[in-house]
């Protein structure tokens, strides 16, 4: 009740302090400017007192971009001072990059490498993959240049401390050696992104020949190395509010409001997006493989539901495959290209990540050729894999490309502002992506099953697995 009656008064005050701000940003002022920024400032300690409540790094995220933006506005050369925050955010972030590329790639590669037991299906599912994903790849492209979302910002502020790309001509050949890497510690230090990609990929074929007892120790070893970047991850998360805050007030201090209603511009083109890849690509998929779309909505209706509110697909994951199997897919299919889904087929993480990486190019002011569009949007389908588990990755992964292809970091830290409202649908996306794969894969090898019906004992087994996790917490 308490938390209540606080979130009702925080409400007051936000659409009082907004009358106050419109009455006194008139000519001449209706009031004394100093009413309303003493309100919108009791608004924001009242924000505050509610994430002292609620314990969530997203909610702090979305505190911290609010005082920061307000910071900005009402003291814009202090603000700019703020900027070491998202300096000493952005260091920590790209430390994590490439042994968390490396090890999530080594696994998703080598740990899947059974090819005599994978067979066709594993290959059949690869390809699948690797085309939806592609097709995701291209419905973010085409969106982000049909609304622009990220031109008309107000960059001659930051003109004179911001870096912007290096307008570099490289011939062909010089494009297709930079891929490769000469010295993979010198690779990493430079933070060339798709280089380390090259060599984990290389790596990881070449632990798969070898003899188990060489492949093990070093999968198992890989596999810690990609638990503890994970975890290594949400400790530097827990930074991101300062991080977000600091780059915030610095550019509103410099440039006003504008970058925000092109970060508003970007959560509407993503959510268009992704609607328009469910259906024009996934609903299609569905129809041809004649998989029957009233069931599978119903079956996956929960599991979509849980990735939307946790922001996780691994969240999600015990009970899509529980979904897969009760509408006619078996165990052995759903066992191998569930999982093998989550690193290799993020339909709503590709789409994401190619609209936000044209969205800083346009936020900067640099015109992409769609060329370079595709080498910077195929470097991040690359870099992303196996990350589909842990919230705000995906934003991990973006600030350390973009970093590596010369471009400014500024225009991430407007887009972490609403990354949590964007992580929920590209997450679920991701989730109705690998359950469609799962069916699709079972229809494609000949083993769905047409009007199946989950046994008793499945049934009761699982009704079993809630009751003991309810006792459990």
């Amino acid at each position: 009740m308490k938390f209540s009656r606080l979130s009702l008064l925080v409400l007051i005050l936000f659409l009082v302090a907004a009358v106050l701000t419109v009455l006194t940003a008139q000519t001449p002022p209706a009031l004394d400017p100093t009413i309303a920024l003493i309100v919108r400032w009791l608004a924001l300690a009242g924000v505050g007192a509610l994430a002292i409540q609620r314990r969530s790094i997203t909610f702090w995220i979305v505190v911290s971009m609010l005082v920061g933006a307000e910071i900005g506005h009402d003291f814009p050369k202090q603000a700019v001072e703020l900027k070491v925050l998202s300096d000493v955010f952005l260091r920590l972030v790209k430390t994590i990059i490439a042994p968390l590329v490396f090890a999530t790639l080594v696994v998703g590669i080598a740990g899947h490498a059974d090819l005599k037991q994978v067979g066709k299906m594993g290959l059949k599912a690869l390809v699948y993959f690797e085309v939806v994903t592609t097709f995701a790849l291209f419905i973010g492209l085409a969106a982000i240049n049909l609304t622009r979302a990220g031109e008309g910002v107000d960059r001659s502020g930051l003109a004179a401390d911001t870096e912007q790309l290096a307008t570099v001509k490289q011939t062909t050949a010089d494009i297709i050696l930079h891929i490769f890497p000469e010295n993979i510690a010198k690779s990493v230090a430079e933070g060339q992104v798709l280089q380390v990609v090259v060599f984990a990929i290389i790596f990881a074929i070449g632990l798969a020949m070898v003899h188990q007892k060489h492949r093990q120790p070093m999968l198992q070893w890989t596999e810690s190395l990609s638990e503890v970047m994970f975890k290594f991850t949400n400790v530097v998360m827990f930074f991101a509010p300062l991080g977000v805050g600091g780059a915030l007030a610095y550019t509103v201090g410099k440039m006003g409001f504008a970058p925000l209603l092109n970060a508003f511009k970007l959560l509407l083109t993503l959510y268009g997006a992704l609607f328009a890849f469910v259906l024009l690509i996934l609903v299609p998929i569905a129809l041809l493989a004649r998989i029957p779309l009233k069931r599978f909505v119903q079956a996956i209706a929960e599991p979509v539901s849980i990735a939307f509110a946790t922001t996780s697909s691994e969240a999600a994951l015990p009970r899509a495959m529980e979904a897969m199997e009760s509408i006619g897919v078996p165990r052995r299919i759903v066992a191998f290209v569930m999982p093998t889904g989550y690193s290799f087929n993020l339909d709503g993480t590709t789409l994401y990540l190619s609209l936000a990486a044209i969205f800083v190019a346009q936020a900067a002011g640099v015109d992409l050729t769609f060329g370079q569009q595709l080498v910077m949007v195929f470097t991040l389908m690359l870099t992303s894999k196996g990350v589909a588990g842990v919230p705000r990755a995906s934003l991990v992964i973006l600030l350390a490309t973009v970093a590596s292809f010369n471009l400014p970091s500024w225009p991430v830290f407007i887009i972490l502002g609403i990354d949590a409202l964007m992580d929920m649908a590209r997450t679920a996306v991701n989730v109705m992506g690998n359950c469609l794969a799962t069916a699709v894969v079972a229809r494609w090898e000949g083993e769905f099953i047409d009007n199946y019906v989950a046994p008793e004992p499945l049934q009761d087994l699982a009704e079993a697995d809630s009751s003991l996790a309810r006792h459990a917490h």
